[in-house]
């Protein structure tokens, strides 16, 4: 029997209680550290406790998936505890394509693919002496909004760059993607495409909130103007939206073009759940 593993963060919860749903037996990759969170769901089989999301690799780890004829569901967390290379290098079988997943990890490559989908990218900034507008700064990989930060300037990106740099969140400007900033309406997409079907499925839509620019945007500029805090864009949860019908046409061809440019950049392509 097929059994369905996860790392325990981001969305175990969903995944493991949605296979359990399916008939599959769950299994939960689990820090110690987080164990008593775990133990309280029932739909979780299996828990497999380790020190360190890297023991994934280790041969108990390797083999007891093996043993379970075990399907690893990758993350955002996945994403951000390891390299491009030791995700690739795992050797259960990950469900869609792991090789995408280093273009989910570097910014760089994200706006190649979404430029080859003909999706509008607000425009990148090379280095911060190039900036002069409002833009927003954003570390590489699934950061979570952590240590994302607005700047209008050259001198406030340096100073806000230095800060994280003390912080230890990153190391310099390598760790930083510059953006101009693209004010509207959040909404993250949900999409999921089967290649056996050859079809693709628009299943949500949800809006992020975010520690504490959500907070903020509810000071009046004044006060704003009378603190030194710098804004945080931490994702703290979600919540579903509803789009206008109107809207669902252009939404689709995102979807359908977002296909068809993973398959041509990076074969087989984005097959199973993607967000955009």
């Amino acid at each position: 029997m097929v059994s369905i593993a996860t790392l325990g963060s981001h969305c175990a919860l969903q995944v493991l209680k949605g296979a359990k749903d399916e008939g599959f037996k769950t299994i939960l990759l689990c820090e110690k550290k987080r164990e008593h969170l775990y133990r309280r769901f029932g739909f979780i089989d299996e828990i497999f406790l380790m020190d360190s999301f890297l023991e994934l690799f280790e041969q108990n780890c390797e083999s007891m998936l093996q043993e379970n004829n075990s399907i690893l569901i990758p993350h955002g967390t996945l994403i951000s505890q390891m390299s491009s290379e030791q995700i690739e290098s795992i050797k259960t079988p990950v469900f869609g394509n792991k090789y995408i997943l280093r273009w989910e990890s570097d910014r760089a490559l994200k706006e190649q693919l979404m430029k080859e989908a003909k999706l509008n990218v607000p425009k990148s900034i090379p280095n911060s002496e190039q900036i002069n507008s409002l833009v927003i700064a954003k570390r590489h990989g699934a950061a979570g909004g952590k240590g994302y930060f607005l700047a209008s300037s050259e001198e406030e990106y340096n100073k806000k760059r230095d800060k994280l740099v003390k912080q230890g969140l990153i190391s310099g400007d390598n760790d930083l993607y510059i953006q101009e900033y693209s004010s509207g309406v959040l909404a993250y997409l949900q999409f999921f495409y089967s290649p056996l079907k050859n079809e693709l499925e628009f299943f949500g839509v949800d809006q992020r909130h975010e520690s504490d620019i959500d907070g903020l945007a509810r000071i009046p500029a004044e006060n704003q103007l009378a603190t030194d805090k710098t804004s945080s864009f931490n994702v703290i949860a979600n919540s579903p939206l509803v789009l206008r019908e109107s809207l669902l046409d252009d939404v689709y061809k995102m979807g359908e073009n977002f296909v068809e440019a993973s398959a041509k950049l990076v074969p087989p392509g984005m097959n199973g759940p993607f967000c955009i």
